[in-house]
C-alpha cells in the first residue's frame, strides 16, 4: 500500500482547499510550506485568524468590516448627509475608497438578486437601505453594482424601489478602461461607452 501523509496533514490540506482559488496541489504546497519552512510560524497565522474571526463584525450601518458598532468610514462626521454608494459586497467598498474619488457613505447589499440561487430581495440588505435613506436623507443614491445579468437585475429592481422616495438615483458610468484600446473592448462595453459619451 502506498504511503500517504498523516491524518492531521490531510485535514489541513482539506481545510486549505476550501479557500477560493486553492486547488489540491496548491493546498498541499501551502500545507508543506506552513509545516516545514522556518519562516512560516503557523502558530502566528492561527492566532491571527482566531483574533480576526473573534473581533471583526459587519458595520451596523453599511456592512463594511469593523471592530465596533460602526466602521471608520461611517464614523467620519464629514461624510454624513452626503451621497450613499450602494455596492454588492463589503469588499467592493475598498477599490472605490482607494480611488479617492468618492467621499460619501456606502451601503453593502450582501449580494445581488439571483433567483436560480434562491437569492431574492428578502435575502439582501434592501430594507436597511430604505430605512437609512428615510433617516439620513442623502443627496443622492449611487448604484455601483456589477454589469452582468444579476447586477443589472439588481440595479433595475433598486431603481424601481427607490424612485418613490424622491431622491436622485444614479449609476456609475461604464465604458473603456484607462489605457484600453478599442480592439480589446467587447460589444456591450462599446455600446455603453458610446451611450455614455459627454462633451470633450
Amino acid at each position: 500500500m502506498a504511503a500517504d501523509y498523516p491524518a492531521p496533514f490531510l485535514h489541513l490540506v482539506r481545510e486549505l482547499r476550501r479557500l477560493p482559488g486553492v486547488g489540491p496541489r496548491s493546498a498541499e504546497r501551502i500545507a508543506l510550506w506552513l509545516l516545514s519552512h522556518r519562516d512560516a510560524h503557523p502558530e502566528r497565522l492561527g492566532t491571527a485568524l482566531h483574533e480576526a474571526a473573534a473581533s471583526i463584525v459587519p458595520c451596523g450601518k453599511c456592512g463594511f468590516f469593523s471592530t465596533t458598532g460602526l466602521c471608520e468610514i461611517c464614523s467620519q462626521p464629514s461624510r454624513h448627509g452626503r451621497e450613499i454608494c450602494v455596492v454588492e459586497q463589503a469588499t467592493d467598498i475598498l477599490p472605490i475608497e482607494r480611488s479617492g474619488a468618492f467621499h460619501g457613505l456606502y451601503h453593502s447589499l450582501g449580494g445581488r438578486l439571483a433567483p436560480l440561487d434562491h437569492v431574492g430581495p428578502e435575502q439582501l440588505r434592501i430594507e436597511p437601505l430604505l430605512e437609512r435613506i428615510r433617516t439620513e436623507q442623502p443627496g443622492e443614491i449611487i448604484l455601483a453594482l456589477s454589469a452582468d445579468v444579476e447586477g443589472e437585475a439588481t440595479t433595475n429592481y433598486l431603481t424601481g424601489v427607490l424612485a418613490p422616495l424622491g431622491i436622485p438615483v444614479t449609476r456609475i458610468a461604464r465604458g473603456l478602461p484607462a489605457g484600453g484600446g478599442l480592439e480589446h473592448a467587447d460589444q456591450l462595453t462599446l455600446q455603453r461607452a458610446l451611450g455614455g459619451r459627454h462633451p470633450a
